[in-house]
């Protein structure tokens, strides 16, 4: 059992938090899968030997070297776009040049705020007065100055507010999906089916779709294409399905347990 970091969008972050995300697809990249004697493709799975840490994909009876990125058992702390407040000033060296502020990995003190949930609070202080900033910039709590954004990618453990617990793991082709497993991904309910992820038919509003999926893949298959190009579900990549136990904590608060 290792920890683990993982990114997810802020769509798939309230899915994770509203309970509707339990699944998780990442692609495996592209390999050759050999044919058997009848023709047809030789069976992909993945296999999990004793003292590796992390399973790698089987093509037949081939063990590849190409491995997974988790493994049952392992726990993940989500990486999201996120806020943290920021003064200007951490004070000066003795030769009067100003101080930078830390490392956010040494920040642990300061003030966060999690993109997914909005924009951070605009709220009056000493730099900027009672009304606060305007034009997309947010006004920070004093001490501090303001809210700085920052993508995912540079989101600290400190930081991380979800816990996921991986207690399955398989390989496949992305449309194999099925309807349970698309609605496992996190797809929102719409109208009387599914969200359509990408639609030229819209309300009133011009942001709410018009129409929507009765079929859950269907669903899934817009949102894969929105996120990761158009002719993405077509390619129908192999990928590594993760099922995940959310904890909504961070992974430093909780105890260790096995899946």
């Amino acid at each position: 059992m290792a920890d683990r970091p993982i990114l997810f969008s802020a769509p798939m972050v309230r899915a994770l938090l509203a309970g509707r995300k339990t699944q998780t697809r990442r692609t495996l990249g592209q390999f050759d899968v050999f044919r058997l004697p009848d023709g047809s493709g030789a069976p992909v799975s993945c296999l999990h030997m004793e003292g590796e840490p992390l399973p790698r994909v089987t093509i037949g009876r081939v063990v590849t070297e190409r491995k997974l990125k988790a493994a049952v058992g392992d726990r993940l702390w989500v990486k999201e776009s996120w806020w943290i407040a920021t003064m200007y000033s951490y004070g000066t060296t003795p030769g009067g040049c100003e101080i930078s502020p830390p490392p956010l990995a040494h920040r642990k003190r300061d003030p966060v705020h999690y993109d997914a949930d909005g924009n951070p609070p605009n709220v009056g202080n000493r730099t900027y007065g009672p009304e606060g900033l305007r034009g997309g910039s947010f006004a920070a709590p004093d001490p501090y100055a303001v809210w700085l954004k920052k993508p995912s990618i540079h989101m600290p453990r400190w930081a991380s507010r979800l816990t996921l617990i991986v207690t399955d793991v398989r390989v496949e082709q992305l449309q194999d999906i099925s309807e349970a497993d698309a609605i496992a991904e996190g797809i929102e309910r719409h109208h009387s089916g599914w969200m359509p992820y990408s639609t030229a038919f819209y309300e009133a509003d011009g942001v709410t779709p018009a129409n929507y999926h009765l079929d859950p893949r269907e669903s899934y298959r817009s949102l894969w294409n929105r996120i990761n190009g158009f002719g993405a579900w077509e390619a129908n990549p192999w990928i590594a399905c993760y099922s995940l136990r959310v904890i909504k904590q961070n992974i430093d608060q909780i105890e260790k347990v096995a899946a």
